[in-house]
């Protein structure tokens, strides 16, 4: 019987997956990109933010506001629908290390979750809903 209820999460569709794999994250960094505009201009609490909670080494608060603001809205979405998959959810994986390491280390389930789902596109690709495959950028694996 075990054998029989272990064998229904083979019915799931990988292209699901992957769709979710994609989906999910995108719209974890999507919503908090549209926190920190209003309209065309970044927000000037955007700003202070990451000058004094978001703070990273290296790197000026301006910039890594910036960087940050436009990422946030690009890369989720071509994750979301499915162009340059792979490079989207690498920026993305990025960007959680970034901020699971610099800013918010306690949050490393929440993190750990959003990396995972990111790892899967990175690892096996979009899937056939999506861009990359229509376009012939990649191939479903069988």
């Amino acid at each position: 019987m075990l054998q029989r209820i272990n064998a229904l999460g083979g019915l799931v569709p990988p292209d699901v997956i992957l769709l979710a794999a994609r989906i999910f994250p995108a719209m974890v960094f999507w919503l908090s990109a549209r926190t920190k505009v209003e309209g065309l201009s970044i927000k000037e609490q955007t700003y202070f933010l990451f000058e004094h909670v978001y703070a990273l080494p290296l790197i000026p608060p301006v910039w890594a506001a910036v960087i940050a603001t436009i990422a946030e809205h690009v890369l989720p979405v071509l994750l979301f629908i499915g162009l340059m998959s792979r490079l989207s959810a690498l920026g993305l994986l990025v960007m959680t290390a970034v901020i699971q390491v610099f800013v918010f280390p306690a949050a490393w389930v929440t993190h750990g979750l959003w990396a995972v789902a990111l790892l899967v596109v990175v690892a096996h690709g979009p899937g056939r809903l999506s861009l990359d495959h229509l376009l012939g950028f990649e191939k479903a694996r069988a």
